[in-house]
Formats: structure tokens, sequence, C-alpha cells
């Protein structure tokens, strides 16, 4: 939903020496976009129901009766209030989940859920787009914030270059990950049984939090991840090993 989003810049213009570039989705727009999903999920419902009892076999067939033993029009006016429902309550997560970032002259601010974190200019290095997450590293390589972002990417990067910030088309370390596999060697101590662990939490939406928690104390040991699909990829910190390879490749704007 990247057309969504609300930024403080007007085209052409470059910010004023300590004014900040506000960027953040439109809650409006994601909570009408889930109720508009919400709703015709709702009319299509009583349509497939009937549908599955023309099957000769079909899972759900005692919801589906009784589904479609309701009345027209209520099943259907029923079925779509229970849809806007549930896209309001979709919607209404949809933006406590969704991030915002603030940048000036002096630093970054991410803000998201209940709480914004801010990173002081020289503690930045490059920040960069991973698939759907927005990277920010600092000077040895270490990942200081990696948060889902539905802002549109053109915008974010050309607020960040008018602010100094430097900005990368990927990964600047991509080439120095690893796949990870249980035993692999090269890995300090304890963090094979970290990732161990971040591995069996991954295959659990319920336990997202406790994914994210194990990235931090990978982190803590000087170890990046980033994950493809099921798998986990990892590389060291800058120094970790005594000696570290920076960046190959650097984009502005």
């Amino acid at each position: 939903m990247e057309e969504a989003s609300n930024v403080s810049m007007g085209k052409g213009s470059r910010p004023r020496a300590g004014e900040a570039t506000e960027l953040a989705e439109s809650a409006w727009v994601i909570v009408l976009f889930c109720v508009a999903c919400g709703a015709v999920a709702g009319a299509l419902l009583p349509v497939l129901a009937r549908w599955l009892l023309t099957l000769p076999w079909a899972p759900l067939e005692g919801p589906a009766e009784l589904l479609t033993s309701v009345p027209e029009p209520a099943l259907t006016l029923g079925t779509i209030a229970v849809g806007v429902l549930g896209g309001l309550l979709l919607g209404f997560t949809a933006v406590h989940e969704s991030l915002s970032v603030g940048v000036s002259g002096t630093q970054v601010t991410l803000a998201i859920r209940d709480g914004s974190r801010a990173f002081p200019r020289e503690e930045i290095s490059v920040l960069f787009r991973d698939g759907k997450q927005l990277v920010l590293l600092g000077p040895d390589g270490r990942e200081l914030a990696r948060e889902h972002c539905g802002l549109p990417w053109r915008r974010l990067a050309a607020a960040l270059a008018e602010h100094g910030y430097e900005w990368a088309e990927e990964d600047p370390y991509r080439a120095e990950f690893r796949r990870w596999v249980p035993g692999t060697p090269g890995l300090p101590p304890g963090a094979d049984a970290l990732l161990r662990a971040r591995a069996q939490a991954r295959k659990h939406e319920d336990d997202a939090k406790d994914a994210r928690e194990l990235r931090d104390e990978l982190l803590r040991l000087g170890v990046v991840v980033r994950d493809e699909e099921k798998r986990q990829y990892w590389r060291l910190v800058r120094g970790t090993e005594g000696h570290g390879v920076g960046p190959r490749r650097r984009h502005r704007g």
C-alpha cells in the first residue's frame, strides 16, 4: 500500500536547516482498504457456501448448511456486517503495526507499535531495503534496526538523501552471508544454539516476538541474521574475528 503515505516534504523542495521530514502511512486509507476487503469477503461468503453444497463432498459442509439456512437478504447483510467488523479490526491492527519514519539532519527516528527509537546520525552508516524491510547499519556493519516498511521506497530514499544520509540499493554486506545449518563452524560460542531456537520460533507466527528477541541476542554476540523464506543466513559483525570486510558497494539517492 505504498500510495497510502503522507510526506511532509513537497515536490522539489529541500528541507530547511533543522527541519525534519516525516513519512507515515495514511491510517484512514489502511482502515478503509481493510474494511472494503472485509465487506467484499462477507458478500462472497454466502455464494461460496452455496457452491460448497453443490459438491458431492466438501469440507465444512455442516457450517455451510447452517449458514445458508438463514433467509435472504438477512444472510448477505449479516455476512457483510461481519466482514466490515473484521476489516475494521484488521485495519486498526495494521495501523498499529505500521512504521513511520522521521528524518532530520541529526537523527533518524523509527516509530512503530507503541514506541519509537531515535538513531543519531553519527551511528548510522547506511540504510537500505531488504525485501519489505527497512534496515539501518552502523559503521561496523552491525544492524541497528530491521523493520517491516510499507512506505514508498523512492520517497524514503529521497528524504534520506535530502538530509545527507547514505542509501544503498542492496545490502552492502550481502556477499558475506552464509547459510546456517546446525553445527556451522565459525560462529561465536552460543550462537548456534540461538539460531536453533530461532529456527523453531520462526515456524510459528505466535512466536514472532521470540524470533525477534533471539535476533537481538545474536546481535549482542556479533552475529547478523537475515531470512529467506524458511532459511536463516548469517554473517559476523566487522571485527568479531579480528578483521572485517567493508561494504562492497553503496549508492546515493
